[in-house]
């Protein structure tokens, strides 16, 4: 799958973190304050990743990710989880710096890079 720009990287993982699946919806309301933007905002990208095919949402309903979605935005949870826990164990940043850099990073590294990476830290003890 094509890389989706770090904003929409951002939703899915909002998406993610507030439960959604496949089966479990989550309310535009609800994706707004998580991501502290406006509903209109989060229609706006909804419809962008109803597009691509990452989300499902009846008119004016619930939002749902589909398979591919709920896959790349556990995806993204998950390097940004592994990212924020080397800062702060492994380097001592601290948690609010280390929580900030992690989501930067996230998007930015490249899933190759991401891999040897992981493959790097499975043998530290975090």
């Amino acid at each position: 799958m094509e890389k989706m720009s770090k904003s929409y990287e951002d939703y899915l993982e909002a998406l993610v973190m507030l439960g959604g699946t496949t089966q479990a919806a989550v309310r535009s309301v609800d994706l707004a304050a998580k991501m502290g933007v406006s509903k209109a905002s989060v229609n706006k990208a909804v419809g962008i990743l109803k597009e691509k095919g990452l989300a499902d949402q009846p008119y004016y309903g619930d939002i749902t990710l589909t398979e591919a979605g709920y896959e790349y935005g556990s995806a993204v949870l998950d390097r940004h989880q592994m990212l924020f826990t080397f800062l702060n164990k492994a380097l001592g940043i601290e948690p609010e710096r280390a929580e900030a850099e992690a989501c930067l990073m996230e998007h930015a590294i490249s899933d190759e890079s991401f891999e040897k990476w992981r493959a790097y830290i499975a043998g530290l003890d975090l």
